[in-house]
C-alpha cells in the first residue's frame, strides 16, 4: 500500500519537551491533594488536565520517532523498536511500582498510620501480598497515582500495526479510533482491576488522545491549517475556552454552581475522566489548535533560558515522571503529619519540582558523558623544505 502520511520534519520539536515538561510538572503537582500550589495547573481551569497532553504528546512522539524507520527499514525493525520501548516503560513501571508499596508499607509501619494503605489502594498487602504482586505485574492492580504508566504501556504495545496502518490510511485510522472511543463510552468497555473495579485511564476510550497526538503528527494538523487558521474557529476555541472555564469553576464553588440549570451543570460535572467525555476531548483538541496557531515550531521564546528546566524535565519524561509520582506520595505525607501550612505546602511543591529538575539535568548529563570524544583533529602536515641549490 502507498504511504500516504506526511511525515514530520527532522528535527526536534522543542515545543513537545517543553508541553511535556508542563505536564509531568502538573502531574506532580495535581497528585498532592489539599495542595494550594496545584491551583496554578490547567485542571482547574477547564475540562482537560496534564493526563491528557501527556497521553497526545505520547503518541505524537511515537510517531515522530518511529514512523521514518517503520517506512526505510520494514514493519518489523520499526515494531521490535517500539517493543523495545514498551519493555523499558513496563521495567520502569515495575519498580516503580515496588518502590512505592514498600515505601507506603514502612511508613504505615513506622508511624502506625493504617489510613495511608487504604487511601493508597494498597489494603491488599496485608491480606494476600503475593497475589497483589502477581497482579502488578499484569498491569490490573494499581496503587493511586500509578495509573498513567500501565495506559501507556498499553497503548504503545498495540501501536506498532497501528501507526502501519495509519502511514497508509491516516484519517480512516483516526475516524476508527473515534469509533472506538465512542462505542466503549455507550457499551461500557473497559479493563478490569485488581481487587475490585474497572481501569481509572479507560485504553478503549484514551486511546483516541494517542492516536490524535498520532495523526497530528503525520500530517493531520498540516492537513488541518486552513481550519486551524480560520478567524471563525479562533472565535469558537475562545468561546469554548470560556465556557469549560466557567463549568469547572461551576464544579468548584457551590454557590457559584447553583447559579446554573440543574440539567447544564450535571453534564459537566462531575468531569468524566475515565471514559474521556467528548466535551474534555473537544476541550484538548481547542488547546492543540491554539498552540498550533501561536507557538510555531520555530517560535524564538523556545529557546529562552527560562523554559530550559521545563524542555531538559520534558527531554528525560519517563525518569522524571516517576520520580515526580514517588514525589507526590512523599510530599503528601509529609503534608499529612506535619501542620499543612502554607508555607509547608509552597516549600514542598517547590521542593519536588527542583528535585525533578535536578534529575533530568543529571541525566541530560550522563547521556552526555556516554558518548565518545571527539578524536582531536590531525596534525597539519609541516610544508616541505625547499631543495637547496646546487653549488655554483
Amino acid at each position: 500500500m502507498k504511504i500516504n502520511a506526511t511525515l514530520p520534519e527532522k528535527g526536534r520539536d522543542l515545543r513537545l519537551d517543553l508541553f511535556r515538561g508542563v505536564a509531568n510538572w502538573a502531574i506532580y503537582l495535581d497528585h498532592i491533594p489539599d495542595n494550594v500550589v496545584n491551583w496554578i495547573t490547567t485542571r482547574n481551569y477547564g475540562f482537560s488536565d496534564a493526563a491528557d497532553l501527556f497521553v497526545f504528546i505520547s503518541g505524537y512522539t511515537a510517531s515522530f520517532v518511529y514512523a521514518r524507520m517503520m517506512i526505510e527499514r520494514g514493519f518489523i525493525v520499526g515494531g521490535t523498536r517500539l517493543t523495545k520501548r514498551v519493555w523499558q516503560l513496563y521495567v520502569a513501571h515495575i519498580v516503580l511500582f515496588v518502590i512505592y508499596i514498600a515505601s507506603i508499607s514502612y511508613l504505615a509501619l513506622r508511624f502506625g498510620d493504617s489510613e495511608i494503605i487504604n487511601e493508597f489502594n494498597v489494603a491488599s498487602i496485608i491480606e494476600n501480598a503475593p497475589e497483589m504482586l502477581r497482579q502488578g505485574l499484569f498491569l490490573k492492580f494499581k496503587p493511586v497515582n500509578l495509573d498513567v504508566l500501565p495506559l501507556y504501556i498499553v497503548l504503545m504495545g498495540l501501536f506498532p500495526p497501528v501507526l502501519w496502518i495509519m502511514l497508509r490510511q491516516p484519517d480512516l485510522t483516526m475516524l476508527a479510533s473515534i469509533v472506538l472511543w465512542l462505542v466503549s463510552r455507550q457499551m461500557g468497555w473497559n479493563l478490569s482491576a485488581y481487587p475490585a473495579g474497572t481501569w481509572y485511564f479507560n485504553p478503549f476510550a484514551w486511546q483516541v488522545l494517542f492516536v490524535f497526538g498520532a495523526w497530528c503528527a503525520l500530517g493531520g494538523a498540516r492537513k488541518s491549517m486552513a481550519i486551524i487558521q480560520s478567524r471563525w474557529t479562533l472565535y469558537f476555541c475562545i468561546a469554548y475556552l470560556i465556557f469549560a472555564l466557567v463549568m469547572t469553576m461551576a464544579g468548584k464553588f457551590n454557590d457559584f454552581g447553583g447559579l446554573f440549570p440543574q440539567w447544564l451543570y450535571s453534564t459537566f460535572n462531575p468531569n468524566d475522566k475515565t471514559f474521556l467525555a467528548p466535551y474534555r476531548f473537544i476541550h484538548f483538541v481547542v488547546i492543540v489548535i491554539m498552540v498550533i496557531r501561536f507557538v510555531p515550531k520555530d517560535w524564538p521564546g523556545l529557546e529562552w533560558k527560562v523554559f530550559d528546566p521545563l524542555v531538559v524535565c520534558g527531554q528525560q519524561s519517563l525518569a522524571v515522571f516517576c520520580v515526580g509520582v514517588f514525589l507526590s506520595f512523599v510530599g503528601h505525607f509529609l503534608l499529612s503529619v506535619s501542620s499543612g501550612s502554607l508555607l509547608a505546602q509552597i516549600f514542598i511543591s517547590v521542593a519536588g519540582i527542583a528535585i525533578m529538575t535536578t534529575v533530568a539535568y543529571y541525566i541530560s548529563w550522563s547521556k552526555k558523558q556516554d558518548k565518545p570524544l571527539p578524536k582531536p583533529a590531525a596534525p597539519a602536515a609541516k610544508p616541505a623544505s625547499p631543495a637547496p641549490k646546487p653549488a655554483a
